[in-house]
């Protein structure tokens, strides 16, 4: 979508239907719609093309492939002409069931009143239903709508009635859904289970068979669930894993080491196996006091590597703190064809961390968290925002707290034009809390290009660190022949956005300090080298630590010298795009193929480095993250009966690999993530968090008056293939050619780690890109700087 185009509010008068599905938006003096399932744009055809879209009608609109099945029944009903009943009946059976999903938001920002409808709240009776209001139609008093009534009275009557009431059998079923969703409810409630449990592939298999069982059918007892319930499911899960673990011997395996801390203080590891077919979940280790001793790590990362099979494993990911480096090194040369490796996404998260506690990032961001505490904890202004922002929070939860803090920003410009307008509002000057101390400052910021033009520059700053963090973690394709590439496209947008190397090297030594180990590693060059759609768009030599990184995986990956001296022969073919590489439809796929994919459909002239190629390509690059939410990790560890152990490892057994197995499922209701649900807190803290006079002014902060977000309309920020956007093209052999950590006659690299102290410790050694970069530069060339005082 065009940044020009200017959001404009949907008004009261506009009373069709489809006006609630779609977005309204200004490109000079044209009025453009957008669907908010699709994102497609209309320039041309008003709301009844909309419609169509919805509908599914074919000639004057594309159909929607996105539009909930319940929307577009409902659109070809209004195209069918029962748009006044059919409305009015929605309303009324949407706030008496609570069963439509679709939002029923009415936006009422405009300056203006309609002059022949409005929309009145009415205290509804106390009944069964749960529900506190009813939405009624009033006729408005204007002449030309008492003309128009007038010559269709008898008819309008009739659909009034209609509007009003419910065929018995209709109204009956729709409790019935009801009572249902009740009954979850409670059950869910009862049990203290997280509600994203509905969002579960289990969840609707399980209430079809429940219905199946017809009337009379028995709910398992405790005995059985733990009994033979639990049994056949653990040889399921068995019988699932043997089908991923047949395919290691072609694509080889990454053994992930996952470290939880839990709340009592315990260090759990958790020992997961990656391969493209899917992940398995090994089992569960109390490491308490293992974490601290490298040897002890070693004998523990040994003992999981001869359980799995050294000769499937190919790396061992863990963190990258100093005792799994040491034991990692250790695990390396004991099984000489296997690396050890640092988890990427950990390592994109240290940089990010760091980024935020550079001084002038730092500031920006407690403005931002100003505005979104003060909205989130008053339910009468975030229920303003969400109407002017087309019902999108401005919070966007991500994996971990600092992604949390660069896609909030990211979120924040998105819709910096709908805040701006909300601030401006006769609605935002009639609120209370416009007037209050959080209400001004947040004007104040909301109004302030100063603080948009800093969140514009942290955002180009971080995206495309972002972006390799999604990439890395990517649950559609294996990362290891993109994360290079990704890296480097971060370092090159950093450079171009600053220009000055004063100003981007700041950056690029905070992204070399924590990628150094990436860098040189031998499985992520090879993963570039290997990737053809990276390889021929180099332009001249490749450079010689990607062919050095090669060279190291062939040696280390391929024990056979007489296989090594084949694919060395096999690489010349490679470069010359020979025999099946250099076909049209290789060359085609070189950008559409996953890389693995391209080597086995078109290397069969070089089978020795094809068959390297698809082990290396096959793997991850960075640990899983499983929920830890209702597994019984601590009980088992707590536990000294040794049936009762048994019988906890097998159901840890089942539950962790049944969630592995939802990886990369989209589910059809992505409501899990709100920024103030329980499920999103440990990310969002910062953000929604209550603080000061916050806590002690309880006007307008009850939970209930919040009005309900509907499901998948958030399309500010579509989902894409982080892969997809990378770019093309290696001339930047700054990049290339970074300084290198490791040489310590290098006075830049010295001053180098004083910077990364200095960004860590912060005063008084902050920087801000607004002059006292140049100082801090000045003062590393001279060799003036101090060291900063002791943590």
């Amino acid at each position: 979508m065009s940044s020009n185009l200017e959001p404009i509010p949907i008004t009261s008068q506009k009373h069709d239907p489809a006006w609630k599905h779609c977005q309204m938006f200004k490109d000079g003096e044209k009025v453009q719609l957008r669907c908010i399932y699709c994102g497609k744009i209309f320039k041309g055809g008003g709301i009844h093309r909309i419609k169509e879209h919805l509908a599914g009608h074919k000639g004057n609109a594309a159909t929607c492939l996105r539009v909930p099945s319940d929307v577009r029944v409902f659109m070809k009903e209004s195209l069918d002409g029962v748009v006044v009943k059919k409305s009015k009946k929605q309303k009324i059976a949407e706030e008496i069931t609570n069963i439509n999903q679709v939002s029923t938001e009415t936006n009422t920002f405009s300056d203006q009143v309609d002059a022949n409808t409005a929309v009145v709240m009415i205290d509804k009776p106390d009944t069964d239903e749960p529900s506190s209001s009813l939405l009624a139609i009033r006729e408005g008093t204007s002449n030309v709508s008492g003309e128009r009534r007038r010559r269709g009275k008898g008819k309008s009557s009739a659909a009034e009635a209609n509007a009003f009431s419910f065929a018995p059998d209709e109204l009956s079923a729709r409790r019935v859904n009801n009572n249902v969703h009740m009954a979850i409810g409670r059950f869910l409630f009862d049990i203290g289970a997280t509600l994203d449990a509905v969002n579960s592939v289990y969840f609707q298999p399980m209430i079809d068979a429940i219905i199946s069982g017809g009337n009379g059918t028995l709910m398992p007892s405790r005995n059985d669930l733990q009994g033979w319930i639990l049994k056949k499911s653990v040889e399921e899960v068995k019988s699932d894993n043997e089908k991923v673990i047949a395919t290691w011997v072609r694509t080889g395996c990454s053994i992930l080491v996952n470290q939880w801390n839990t709340q009592t203080g315990r260090i759990l590891l958790n020992f997961l196996v990656y391969c493209p077919e899917g992940s398995v979940f090994l089992k569960s280790i109390d490491a308490s006091g293992v974490t601290n001793s490298s040897d002890a790590l070693y004998e523990l990362l040994k003992q999981v590597v001869e359980e799995v099979g050294f000769k499937h494993v190919l790396q061992v990911i863990t963190n990258c703190e100093e005792q799994y480096i040491v034991a990692g090194r250790r695990l390396a040369e004991t099984f000489p064809t296997l690396y050890w490796t640092p988890c990427a996404a950990h390592c994109v998260d240290l940089i990010l961390e760091d980024f935020a506690k550079v001084e002038w990032i730092n500031t920006v961001i407690e403005q931002a968290r100003s505005i979104t505490r003060f909205i989130y904890n008053h339910s009468l202004v975030l229920n303003m925002v969400r109407r002017y922002t087309f019902v999108n929070d401005i919070v966007e939860p991500e994996a971990t707290r600092s992604a949390t803090n660069f896609t909030t920003l990211t979120r924040m410009i998105d819709v910096r034009n709908n805040l701006q307008a909300m601030v401006t509002s006769q609605e935002w000057v009639d609120c209370p809390y416009s007037k209050k101390p959080g209400g001004l400052e947040m004007l104040d910021l909301v109004s302030s290009e100063s603080f948009w033009s800093s969140c514009v520059l942290i955002v180009q700053l971080t995206n495309p660190l972002l972006r390799v963090l999604r990439m890395v973690g990517s649950k559609k394709r294996p990362a290891m022949g993109y994360v290079y590439d990704g890296m480097y496209r971060a370092k090159e947008t950093i450079k171009k956005e600053l220009v000055k190397r004063d100003d981007y090297m700041v950056y690029w030594y905070i992204i070399d300090h924590w990628w150094e180990q990436q860098w040189h590693h031998p499985l992520h060059a090879a993963g570039f080298y290997l990737n053809p759609r990276f390889f021929y768009n180099m332009e001249g030599d490749m450079p010689n630590e990607m062919l050095s990184g090669m060279l190291d995986c062939i040696e280390k990956l391929v024990p056979d010298l007489t296989v090594q001296d084949k694919i060395s022969k096999e690489i010349n073919s490679y470069k010359n795009a020979a025999g099946d590489l250099g076909r049209k439809m290789a060359i085609r796929a070189r950008d559409t193929l996953l890389p693995a994919e391209w080597w086995s459909t078109y290397g069969g002239s070089c089978p020795n480095l094809a068959r390297l190629a698809i082990r290396v390509l096959s793997q991850t690059c960075s640990t899983l993250e499983l929920k830890h939410y209702g597994i019984p990790f601590e009980k088992l560890h707590e536990t000294r009966n040794c049936l009762e152990q048994q019988r906890l490892r097998d159901l840890i057994f089942v539950q962790c690999n049944l969630q592995l197995s939802q990886i990369g499922y989209e589910s059809k209701q992505q409501d899990s993530a709100q920024p103030i649900s329980f499920e999103s807190a440990s990310v969002v803290e910062d953000w929604v968090t209550g603080i000061g006079t916050f806590l002690d002014d309880n006007t307008y902060t009850d939970w209930t008056t919040l009005e309900t977000l509907p499901v998948n309309t958030t399309l500010l920020r579509p989902s894409c293939d982080e892969m997809e956007e990378l770019g093309a093209g290696f001339d930047d052999h700054e990049i290339f050619n970074r300084v290198k950590e490791g040489n310590d006659e290098n006075a830049e690299n010295v001053q180098r780690r004083k910077l990364l102290k200095m960004l860590k410790f912060g005063t008084p050694y902050k920087v801000t890109l607004q002059g006292e970069i140049d100082v801090l530069m000045n003062q590393m060339a001279n060799q003036t700087i101090v060291d900063p005082p002791a943590n």
